[in-house]
């Protein structure tokens, strides 16, 4: 009894339930075809409006003018039930409130009214009419401009092409502007270190911020990978926000491992802190955080200004990390080229030193290593890994994308400088403005007009002072590398030198080509000092007075200013010898004597001279085929 009771009680109750949603579904019926029907006596009516007295179409905007009264927003739809569930009404008010996405602005408005009021004056039969009637418009009477062709169609257009070049950057940014020039500093400082940031577009909604960076980390990995530096999903981004400055914690953002670079989203953007514990992980499933995490954090923790790391497997500086075949060099050094301003800390004539560390199997075992050369040379933004790519950070986004930009054309640069036989890290000769050489200049001149200050006009010109950068040969000089043992290791035994064919005659310098540059330094010039006192002693009476003469005149040849006459050496030939030498003045007496003593040193079995491994295969070869060696 107690079933059928209960099963009585629901049968009311379902069929009241039957009945509601027969009687909603008829309302809406009713509802819907009385809209169509108004929509339609809209159009007729606007339709109607639009024609002349004379049957010709006039040109309607939906535009409207600058006086036209506000709208209120629109009540909101009542609700139709729980099984629809509609949005809000659209007004112009409440269409987006995303600064960026509100095209128009106030000089283009007038530049408009100008335009429509210039035409009027003119009569222009083709002047564009506005309305504002009820009914006769989209919105009843307003279009937002965010809807008008201009802007639907931009960039197709002129005037979309226009509006979006005058206001719109390509990035994504939280920042109004940037500049690699920063406060304190001028468009003219020679060297830049910190760059400058204009005022922060956003609303302090953590949220909002937190997708933003998400979306420009995407955008700067399709960047990278459009310009080969990301190629099989290779490289990767990290920008943190917030910290002391702010009063608040870094947020940490980080490109994911394994995705296609260019196919990224926000949606797959880590964010930590900055101990490496994720705050808010991925919406994407699946995914990993970078292999290169622990290497961002290396840097935030050794470079406080650092707001942002990148790692690219850039081809060219891959292979500036082989410019020294040894791959024992721990630095590779460039100079003289203009593009030396937009690393940091440099400028064109600085010597940029870039530390190159050894790849390892993982990129967290590169971590100490990192660590280690930041250290070294603090003054450089960047580190290569060998055979691999690099690692490249700055103040703010926009500075450590420069900055890698910049170093990666120093690279390409010091690779093809290479194939033509030139070195990026020595000074130039020539070609570079020097203030010393217009002295010279303003010397020769007076000199040709009769004014010599007394000195010689027959005096030959002197050589220029190769001048070692910290003590070290610049570059990868071979000043270390006198084996080159491992040049004859290949798959295919041959003795063969590279040489153009059906050549005859094979013309070689000495230093640097058969013999190791440093050998001159390191063994001859050594040489002299040491058997200097024990050789003068040996010389006769004649031979001493005549190279004691020269090498007074050696001393006499020299600069007023220059530090040897300045030391004002005793009048003996030891003296003058150790002067010359101390400061690398290249004279003749003082070659003369070094030439004596080295071929002394060579009878008598003392010096033994150094040449190449490869260098005595290459000179049988060239006997056997007739070619000359000179």
């Amino acid at each position: 009894s107690m079933s059928s009771s209960g099963s009585m009680l629901w049968f009311p109750l379902i069929s009241s339930l039957i009945a509601l949603t027969l009687f909603i579904t008829v309302i809406e019926g009713r509802l819907l075809s009385s809209k169509c029907r108004y929509n339609s006596k809209i159009n007729s009516e606007t339709n109607q409006s639009s024609m002349s007295s004379s049957g010709s179409k006039k040109r309607v905007s939906i535009s409207a003018p600058a006086n036209a009264p506000t709208r209120g927003k629109a009540p909101p739809r009542r609700s139709m039930g729980p099984r629809q569930q509609s949005l809000p009404a659209f007004t112009p008010d409440n269409y987006s409130s995303d600064e960026d996405d509100k095209f128009f602005h106030e000089d283009d408005q007038n530049a408009f009214l100008a335009t429509a009021k210039q035409k009027k004056k003119n009569g222009d039969d083709t002047q564009e009419e506005t309305t504002t009637a009820p009914g006769s418009g989209w919105t009843n009477g307003q279009v937002p401009p965010q809807f008008t062709p201009t802007m639907t169609l931009h960039p197709y257009t002129r005037s979309g092409r226009l509006m979006l070049y005058s206001h719109h950057r390509r990035w994504i940014n939280f920042q109004s502007s940037w500049s690699r020039i920063g406060k304190g500093s001028t468009e003219l400082d020679a060297v830049h270190k910190e760059s400058s940031s204009g005022k922060s577009i956003m609303t302090g909604c953590l949220i909002e911020e937190g997708k933003t960076v998400r979306a420009l980390v995407s955008q700067l990995c399709e960047r990278f990978y459009k310009a080969g530096w990301a190629t099989g999903t290779g490289g990767g981004v990290s920008i943190r926000v917030g910290g002391p400055s702010e009063n608040r914690p870094y947020r940490v953002f980080v490109a994911p491992s394994g995705v296609q670079k260019e196919d990224m989203v926000g949606d797959d953007v880590f964010e930590l802190d900055m101990e490496g514990k994720v705050v808010a992980p991925p919406k994407t499933p699946m995914l990993r955080q970078s292999a290169c995490t622990p290497l961002w954090y290396v840097v935030y923790k050794r470079v406080p200004s650092a707001m942002c790391v990148i790692h690219t497997h850039s081809m060219n500086a891959q292979l500036a990390t082989l410019l020294d075949p040894t791959e024992k060099s721990d630095v590779i050094r460039i100079t003289h080229l203009e593009m030396l301003k937009g690393v940091g800390n440099h400028s064109y004539d600085s010597v940029l030193e870039v530390p190159i560390i050894d790849n390892r199997p993982s990129e967290d075992l590169l971590a100490d290593q990192l660590d280690a050369a930041i250290l070294k040379y603090p003054n450089c933004n960047a580190v290569l890994v060998r055979r691999h790519g690099i690692y490249a950070w700055g103040d703010s986004w926009e500075q450590a994308k420069a900055q890698c930009e910049s170093f990666d054309y120093l690279f390409e640069t010091a690779v093809k400088m290479k194939g033509m036989g030139l070195d990026c890290g020595v000074v130039p000769v020539s070609g570079t403005y020097r203030e010393d050489e217009e002295k010279k200049e303003e010397e020769d001149v007076e000199m040709m007009n009769g004014s010599s200050n007394g000195s010689s006009s027959n005096s030959p010109p002197k050589k220029r002072q190769k001048v070692a950068q910290g003590g070290v040969a610049p570059a990868f000089n071979g000043s270390s590398a006198t084996n080159n043992d491992a040049d004859l290791i290949c798959s295919e035994k041959t003795d063969v030198p590279i040489v153009p064919r059906d050549s005859k005659v094979l013309l070689l310098d000495i230093e640097g080509t058969t013999t190791s540059i440093s050998f001159v330094k390191d063994v001859l010039f050594p040489f002299v000092l040491k058997n200097l006192e024990s050789y003068v002693d040996k010389m006769t009476d004649e031979d001493k007075k005549t190279t004691l003469a020269e090498l007074i005149a050696d001393v006499d040849a020299l600069d007023a200013n220059h530090v040897v006459k300045k030391m004002n050496p005793k009048q003996t030939i030891i003296a003058i010898v150790k002067a010359l030498m101390g400061s690398d003045v290249k004279a003749t007496g003082l070659k003369s004597l070094q030439g004596k003593m080295w071929k002394s040193g060579y009878a008598s079995g003392e010096l033994v001279g150094h040449i190449y491994s490869d260098f005595l295969p290459m000179l049988d070869w060239c006997e056997a085929h007739d070619v000359k060696v000179c």
